[in-house]
């Protein structure tokens, strides 16, 4: 078994060099440049699904063009 950490995920590196972590089992969360990175990025993704995504930081865009071309 992999060393977890916080006890809800783990980090491997690849052989480029990139560092990814993974659940308890084994799904993919995100990938990063170096550990210290891929550890905080991972708490921080883990929290936002835990706790719901703050909606203020949301942006939503609007894909039609106004005016005659």
């Amino acid at each position: 078994m992999k060393d977890l950490i916080d006890e809800a995920f783990y980090c491997e590196v690849t052989k480029y060099g990139l560092w990814h972590s993974f659940d308890k089992d084994g799904k993919p969360l995100i990938t990063a440049m170096t550990e210290d990175q891929c550890i905080s990025g991972t708490r921080f993704y883990l929290k936002g699904l835990q706790d719901g995504w703050d909606s203020s930081y949301s942006v939503t865009y609007d894909g039609t063009v106004g005016g005659k071309l």
